[in-house]
């Protein structure tokens, strides 16, 4: 049995790490490097609640501008119910700063963020970026991102009013 040169192997393993390579890039250029990838309004995935990403300093954050349902069972104005802090409970959801802290990453995602979940009152680290489907995949672990969930958002179809404008 005669070996095979290494010339064939090296040939192989060099496409092997260039395919590599060209799947990884082709898998970046659908996360924008720039902030107006993903500012601009987004609809959560249950459709009650539009949020507005926009620049804040060198960082990211994103605030509920528009709910389906503003208005409590009492007719008020819906308010931070569940958070744990019993002085933040009366904030209004409308105008809410519900995620943050958000930067550029190498690979054009966004890292380093946080995201609170005003259903449940908790916060989460967080990290984003646009899909090739166009959409918003934010996802808020506790510890590593491997322990937590995806919050998958969508562009509006048409124009939301924002919530605060009455």
């Amino acid at each position: 049995m005669q070996a095979l040169p290494l010339r064939p192997r090296f040939t192989t393993a060099l496409a092997v790490i260039s395919l590599f390579f060209l799947g990884s890039a082709a898998a970046r250029a659908d996360q924008p490097a720039t902030p107006q990838g993903v500012t601009g309004w987004w609809i959560d995935q249950t459709g009650k609640a539009g949020i507005v990403i926009s620049p804040c300093g060198n960082e990211l954050c994103g605030k509920i501008e528009w709910l389906r349902q503003p208005l409590d069972s009492a007719g008020k104005p819906k308010t931070d119910i569940h958070n744990p802090d019993a002085a933040d409970r009366s904030r209004l959801i409308c105008g809410l700063t519900m995620l943050g802290g958000f930067t550029e990453a190498q690979n054009g995602s966004w890292k380093g963020g946080w995201i609170y979940d005003p259903d449940s009152g908790n916060t989460y680290k967080s990290k984003m970026h646009v899909g090739s489907d166009g959409k918003l995949h934010i996802r808020g672990y506790i510890g590593i991102p491997l322990i937590g969930r995806t919050e998958v958002m969508t562009r509006p179809a048409t124009p939301l009013k924002n919530c605060a404008a009455g």
